[in-house]
């Protein structure tokens, strides 16, 4: 797994921190940030997007992955995500995140943890994500 250095760790969370703070979630009131880490090593910010309907609500990762998408870009490098409680991404998003990634253990996801971090491999986090080369032909 490529290595990420304390800076860009740090620049990581400090713009999924920022990201929280656009959050739209009257409704749960949890407030989640992400950032994405390029390829390109621009970093791209997203936030959750909730709906009355909550089957429309958007995930923070995903608006992210929207604006890497719209930047041009293809390959995720790394993903911060901050919640009100040092969640990680849920499946949807990380099935998501795996559509931009060339190898699973190639893909750090970081959390918050207290004063520090932790962080994955997005394999380690999903191991049998869905992909088109499982299917039986």
């Amino acid at each position: 797994m490529p290595t990420l250095s304390e800076s860009q760790i740090k620049d990581l969370l400090d713009a999924a921190t920022q990201a929280q703070e656009l959050a739209h979630a009257p409704y749960s009131k949890y407030r989640v940030g992400a950032a994405i880490l390029a390829g390109s090593g621009k970093l791209y910010l997203g936030a959750n997007i909730e709906n009355q309907s909550y089957g429309a609500t958007v995930c923070a990762e995903r608006t992210a992955i929207c604006q890497f998408v719209m930047g041009g870009e293809s390959e995720i490098v790394a993903v911060g995500v901050v919640t009100p409680d040092d969640g990680w991404p849920c499946g949807i998003c990380l099935q998501s995140i795996k559509e931009f990634v060339g190898e699973p253990q190639d893909c750090k996801i970081v959390v918050p943890f207290g004063d520090s971090y932790i962080a994955r491999s997005l394999h380690e986090l999903a191991p049998y994500l869905w992909s088109s080369s499982l299917v039986r032909k």
